[in-house]
This record gives C-alpha cells, sequence and structure tokens, in this order.
C-alpha cells in the first residue's frame, strides 16, 4: 500500500464515530487536529489501549478447549505483494568455505539474510503506515516523523503484547459461498447478519475483529487475482466498527477493505479512517479457514509483533487459542 495519500475531500464531513476522536475543544485561532488520539498527545498505540488486563482476564475465560490456530501464512519469494514489493532469503554458512568447521568439535552452521518488505505476506500495518494528506494518527506530519531510517514515532516497536478477545466473521457462509466475490463491501448489515447468523451477540471494546471470506483460496492458484481485487471491508463497515472502538480489524485478504473501491470512495478510504483517524490497527492475510471449520467464533487473541525499531509494518504469526 502506498504511505503517503492524497486527501479525499469527502473525509472532511466525519461521522459522529470518527469525530469523537478530535480531542480538545477548538479556538477561532486553532482547529482541531483530524487525527487526534483520544488518549493523549503522547499516545502512539491508538484503541490498543483498550486492551487492558481486565480485558485479557475475560479474553482468557473463552479456551474450554486448550486448540492452538496460527494465522500467518507462509512468506516466501512467490507470496503475491503489493507491487513492488517482494521478499528473498539467502543461506550462507560464514567462515565455513570450501567445508570448513569451526573448532575442536567441527561446529558447522547456516545463517540467514531476508531481503525485503515488511508489508508481504500475513502482516500488520501500523499507525504510521496510511495517513491523509500527510497527516497520520494523533496529528503526526509525515515530515516530521516518517524518515528514510525509520518512523521516529507511531513505529511498530509501541505495539504492545495484545492478549484480547477475537471473533472471526465468517463472511463467505454468510453470503452462502465458499468464495466471497471480489467488490463485495462488508457495512454494518452484513457484519450484524454474520453475528446473528453465528450467535455473536456483540463487538466490544478492546475486541480484534477477524473477517473470513475464502480469498487465500486462491492463494498460489491465480495469484494476480488474489492481489488485485478482493471482498472486504466498506466505508461504513469501517466507521461502524471504529465506533465500537475494536482495537484491530483483519481479513483473510491482502487489502483488508473492498477492491475495487465503493463508488465514490477515495483511494484506501478504510485504511484512513482505521488507522489515521481511530488509531485501529490493520492485519491482512490472515488464515482464518480453520477457525470458521471448527466455528470457534470467540477465541483469545494473542499477538507480539517483531519490535523492529522504526518499522512501518511488521510480517506476524497471530495465534488464536480455543
Amino acid at each position: 500500500m502506498p504511505v503517503f495519500l492524497s486527501r479525499p475531500a469527502r473525509l472532511l464531513g466525519l461521522s459522529a464515530a470518527c469525530s469523537v476522536l478530535i480531542a480538545g475543544a477548538a479556538t477561532a485561532q486553532t482547529p482541531p487536529c483530524l487525527t487526534a488520539s483520544k488518549f493523549g498527545p503522547k499516545d502512539q498505540v491508538g484503541n490498543l489501549n483498550h486492551v487492558t488486563p481486565a480485558k485479557t482476564l475475560a479474553a482468557a475465560k473463552l479456551v474450554t478447549k486448550g486448540k492452538v490456530y496460527r494465522l500467518g501464512i507462509e512468506t516466501n519469494k512467490d507470496t503475491p505483494a503489493y507491487p513492488p514489493r517482494r521478499f528473498a532469503i539467502t543461506i550462507l554458512q560464514p567462515g565455513q568455505a570450501g567445508g570448513a568447521s569451526l573448532g575442536p568439535t567441527k561446529s558447522t552452521y547456516n545463517d540467514d539474510i531476508v531481503t525485503g518488505w515488511n508489508g508481504i505476506g500475513s502482516q500488520i500495518d501500523g499507525l504510521g503506515h496510511v495517513g491523509i494528506d500527510s497527516l497520520y494518527f494523533n496529528c503526526n506530519r509525515a515530515g516530521d516523523f516518517a524518515l528514510a531510517d525509520g518512523l521516529t514515532k507511531l513505529g511498530i516497536e509501541n505495539v504492545p503484547a495484545v492478549a484480547t478477545r477475537g471473533i472471526v466473521l465468517d463472511m463467505a457462509g454468510y453470503f452462502g459461498t465458499d468464495l466471497v466475490k471480489e467488490g463485495t463491501p462488508f457495512n454494518r448489515a452484513e457484519i450484524e447478519g454474520a453475528m446473528k447468523r453465528q450467535g455473536i451477540a456483540s463487538i466490544e471494546k478492546g475486541d480484534v475483529v477477524l473477517f473470513h471470506t475464502g480469498w487465500l483460496k486462491l492463494l498460489g492458484k491465480d495469484n494476480g487475482r488474489f492481489g488485485s481485487v478482493g471482498p472486504g471491508l466498506g466505508i461504513e463497515g469501517a466507521k461502524y466498527l471504529a465506533a465500537l472502538e475494536v482495537a484491530m480489524v483483519g481479513a483473510d485478504t491482502p487489502s483488508l477493505e473492498v477492491v475495487p473501491f465503493e463508488k465514490d470512495a477515495g483511494v484506501f478510504e478504510v485504511h484512513q479512517i482505521l488507522l489515521a483517524l481511530n488509531g485501529i490497527h490493520i492485519l491482512e492475510n490472515m488464515d482464518t479457514a480453520e477457525l470458521v471449520k471448527d466455528r470457534a467464533w470467540e477465541f483469545l487473541f494473542t499477538l507480539g509483533p517483531a519490535r523492529i525499531t522504526g518499522a512501518v509494518q511488521a510480517i506476524v504469526n497471530p495465534v488464536a487459542v480455543k
């Protein structure tokens, strides 16, 4: 995804769900900052502040079978990625040329070098990823924090250890298909319809909401379609989840939001609503198939991304426990 986006004019007419995040009263001389955090001017984690010890303890009670699910897919040179992203790994045996070994016990070892982008495969989008006219979450302007050798604010290293309630919404089941068609948006009606079908009473503050569309079935079979279009979250749906104060939103697609975009939508406007306006992290390419197969609709969701200082994104393998 591009980091610097043009600001859609229609974002100026914020919904009540987004405008609640504008901190402080405006004065005639100083208008309110569009992306201010309700958690204060020093906040760098957004709605992950809602993942409190009490929230974690409550989520732990969802573990009734002890079954563990890994939600990340494998990442390799063939993993489709948003252009121009790519990934490669090189294996070396330092100091062992010609079959040499080390020391009297003839130790040998392999090392690896990764050359690639963090925004590939199963990934988390940090709050410094997408902005509105170079304005990012909590009033951070690109020129002030987005340096070539790393972000000085909103970097992935700030993401705390996460253990909270996760829910998966089976949109494929809701639409009665194995693979939800590209361009299909999920807005409030679809979200609540899937919840009702699955018997999920509510989405709560600090939850992680994942959408299952079946889209990962295309991986390795039709990578062109997989990476260029998809079903996903719509603008109204993003505002609805923001109003519910969720911590993260993800899907088994590479973009989370619906592509092609909805009529009159801006470029990756759902990302703007979640990341820049509401401090909600995004998870992409989540492997939700086994959760849906087991009807594990609610679970303990855990995540600890690699703490790469100043990184915009990270390759992740979240774990769900039921």
